[in-house]
């Protein structure tokens, strides 16, 4: 068991981060969030920072907007991820200075940033 437990520790690739992309998001209570889009990663603390799901749920987040979700918050993944945590409703800022709406390079869309 041990030696199984080094060749997966061994044979862990970066690149596997990938297999988030596209899955469905929901809540601990069966509630559909979104879908993942892309995943930010910590780079001085070699970790996933967040998932970036998009495609939300307009009865969650307001607009329907991108929302950034805390790793921190995910509880499983498998074929779906399971949050631990979600706010209730996500309202979009309306203030254009605000630090919490980022704009991303690629395509200019705004994303809510939950803390």
């Amino acid at each position: 068991m041990y030696f199984d437990y080094m060749m997966q520790k061994d044979t862990w690739k970066p690149e596997e981060v990938t297999t988030f992309l596209k899955l469905p998001v929901y809540t601990r209570e069966g509630v559909y969030v979104g879908h993942v889009k892309n995943v930010f990663l910590e780079m001085e603390e070699k970790r996933v920072g967040s998932l970036l799901v998009t495609n939300t749920n307009p009865s969650l987040v307001e607009g329907s907007v991108d929302v950034a979700v805390p790793y921190r918050w995910v509880n499983a993944v498998g074929d779906i991820i399971i949050l631990s945590n979600f706010p209730g409703k996500v309202a979009t800022k309306k203030d254009k200075g605000s630090d919490k709406t980022k704009k991303t390079k690629e395509d200019d869309t705004k994303i809510d940033v939950i803390e």
